[in-house]
This record gives C-alpha cells, structure tokens and sequence, in this order.
C-alpha cells in the first residue's frame, strides 16, 4: 500500500498558510461598522459618506440611486440577492438615452433588447407582456425614449420590492448604526 510522505518544510508552509488565513480572518472579521469607522478617520481630505447621508437614503429611491455611495451600496446589495439586472438596465437606459449618433442608438437599442428584454434573455427584467411587446416594436426604429415605459416599470419593481428590503438588510442597518454611532461622538 503507497505511503504518502509530506517534507516537514510543506507541512510548516501549510501550517503557515493557516494560521495567515485565520489572522486574515480575524482582521477581515471586525466587521462593516469598524472598518467604516476606521475609514472616516483617515484620509481627512478626499470625498466620503457622511452620516447624514447614509440617513437620507431612506427617504426615496431616488434619494439612494443619486447618491454615488449610495448607489454603490444598493447595487452590492443587489448583487449579494442576485437580484441586480434591475439596477443594472435602468443605468443602461439612463446612459442609452445619452446617446447622439443614430447608429450607436441602433445597436445598442438591439444590445440592451438582447440582454434584458427578450424572452430567456440572460438577465431578462420582470415585466409584462404588452410592455415586452412594445419595446420589441420600439427597438426596431429606436429613439432615445424607446426603453422608458419599460424602465418606468423597473424602477417601480425597485421601488417597491428591492428598495424596502434593502431598508431592512444587514448592509444598510450596519451603516446606519455607524452613522449614528459617529453622530452621537
């Protein structure tokens, strides 16, 4: 029967590597709140979320989505429910929208159709049928506004479902506390 034989300096670098790993953790461990805090002490001149902002979140969606940390922030939330091709095509058709030349409005028009409209599309958003339909007519002479109904249903869907139980998530509670937290110093 074979014997695996393992040199002592493999076994030292593995055990090495674990208890790096559990520093790591342990470091890695204090939690969003610390390293928050830890964050607004330094760099005292660049741009950062302050406290009442972290508050006016909870006003409005579009309170949130007009905050660039904001955003941000209820993005990762989004992706850690897999749950962010909503966000994800509402950006896209405020950048669509921005679009001059005909030519990048049709093939982005069709892109964006691909993507989020059609039937199985990779990241197919909710919306109804009628509304599917219309953005397929739409997207075949685009203009800027072809995707607006649909993007209108999105943020309704955000507004209503996402936005709310991003309100009750670890993420922004965690914020809050440590808005209040700095706050009350």
């Amino acid at each position: 029967m074979p014997i695996l034989v393992t040199s002592p300096s493999r076994e030292l670098h593995s055990h090495n590597m674990d208890m790096d790993d559990k520093r790591r953790k342990q470091t890695k461990g204090s939690d969003l709140k610390s390293r928050l805090q830890r964050r607004s002490s330094q760099a005292p001149n660049t741009e950062r979320l302050s406290p009442e902002e972290i508050i006016l979140w909870s006003e409005s969606l579009g309170r949130l989505i007009t905050s660039k940390y904001g955003m941000t922030t209820f993005q990762a939330f989004l992706k850690s429910e897999f749950s962010d091709e909503n966000i994800e095509f509402w950006l896209i058709c405020e950048d669509y929208k921005k679009i001059k030349s005909s030519f990048r409005l049709s093939s982005r028009a069709k892109k964006i159709y691909k993507t989020y409209i059609e039937a199985e599309a990779p990241k197919e958003i909710n919306i109804d049928h009628k509304t599917r339909d219309l953005v397929r007519r739409n997207v075949k002479t685009p203009t800027t506004v072809c995707f607006d109904e649909a993007q209108r249903i999105v943020y309704r869907l955000m507004e209503k479902d996402s936005y709310p139980r991003f309100l009750r998530s670890n993420i922004y509670r965690t914020l809050l506390d440590s808005a209040s937290d700095y706050i009350k110093v």
